[in-house]
């Protein structure tokens, strides 16, 4: 099991920490003696997440604050919430899979777009003034195998002329990618402190396989996944979220480094440096996706170069 540096006096923002791989994260992370910030679309179900992780990590320190990743006003009340303290760790780990027909944010944004890469965006440009102010402070997002058959067009970031469930998470997983490799090329540029990663967890248990495919669709998932399990290699969890806590923490990961598992086809096994889809190289596609998401949600770069 990968040992997580100490995390003494750091403080992290873990989101969809109340489940799956965030919230493995997140007790790992408190474990290695971080305060986090749980921040989930649910306050119950992150409570109950809090109270989950504190018996097994006595003594924890964890909050939980409220996040709708799909709304981009709870985005901004959210970040103005982390005014005023330092913030030393975010990770991007919210995310909606494969949902069946084509449904809208509260902004009007695709879903998966939405939830996966354009709420992540508008939250890490809203929170790097406290993590520009925080030496060594680093944005880690969960990406997917899915980004290699996944294809980014700007002008239809909303996969209006045509949706299919598995193209558009693949496009919001690319597009992870896009944003992880922009921001890391912005920091070097600006000569800021700061590193973007990013990283996938293979094929990994949680309710990811379920709660978004079911949307509409009730059991159906179920039988594709059980399906899937018989012929595919999968995980549990604190294995799965073992490249994501890597990408977050490790003083190997450098910036813009991307991670996932080394077994075949990067499915399961121990953390190692994963493979980007070729698209996701396209330094140029990156920059216009950043643009063009900036545009949509309304948030700007920071004036502050280091």
């Amino acid at each position: 099991m990968y040992a997580v540096p100490d995390q003494t006096g750091r403080t992290a923002v873990v989101t969809g920490a109340n489940s799956g791989t965030g919230k493995e994260a997140t007790a790992r992370l408190a474990a290695a003696g971080a305060r986090v910030v749980l921040a989930v679309r649910s306050p119950e179900k992150g409570e109950a997440a809090r109270e989950e992780i504190r018996q097994r990590v006595p003594g924890a320190d964890l909050e939980v604050r409220r996040l709708d990743l799909a709304d981009l006003a709870s985005v901004e009340a959210f970040a103005d919430g982390m005014r005023g303290g330092p913030l030393h760790v975010l990770v991007n780990n919210a995310g909606v899979m494969a949902v069946p027909q084509r449904r809208e944010t509260a902004d009007g944004f695709e879903l998966q777009m939405g939830s996966n890469a354009l709420g992540p965006l508008a939250l890490t440009v809203r929170l790097l003034p406290a993590l520009l102010a925080t030496p060594g402070a680093r944005v880690a997002t969960m990406s997917s195998g899915a980004a290699h058959v996944g294809r980014v067009d700007p002008a239809d970031l909303d996969a209006t002329r045509r949706y299919n469930p598995w193209r558009a998470y693949g496009a919001s997983k690319l597009a992870d990618l896009l944003l992880t490799r922009h921001l890391a090329r912005l920091a070097d540029e600006r000569g800021w402190d700061l590193r973007s990663t990013a990283a996938h967890p293979g094929y990994t248990h949680t309710n990811l396989q379920t709660t978004g495919p079911n949307l509409g669709h009730p059991g159906r998932v179920q039988r594709a996944g059980r399906y899937l399990e018989r012929f595919l290699p999968s995980q549990e969890v604190d294995t799965g979220a073992e490249p994501l806590l890597f990408a977050a923490v490790d003083p190997a990961a450098e910036n813009g480094s991307y991670w996932g598992p080394d077994g075949r086809f990067e499915m399961t096994g121990s953390t190692t440096r994963a493979r980007f889809p070729r698209r996701a190289l396209d330094a140029e596609l990156a920059a216009r996706f950043w643009h063009t998401a900036q545009e949509r949600t309304g948030v700007e770069l920071p004036v502050r170069t280091g």
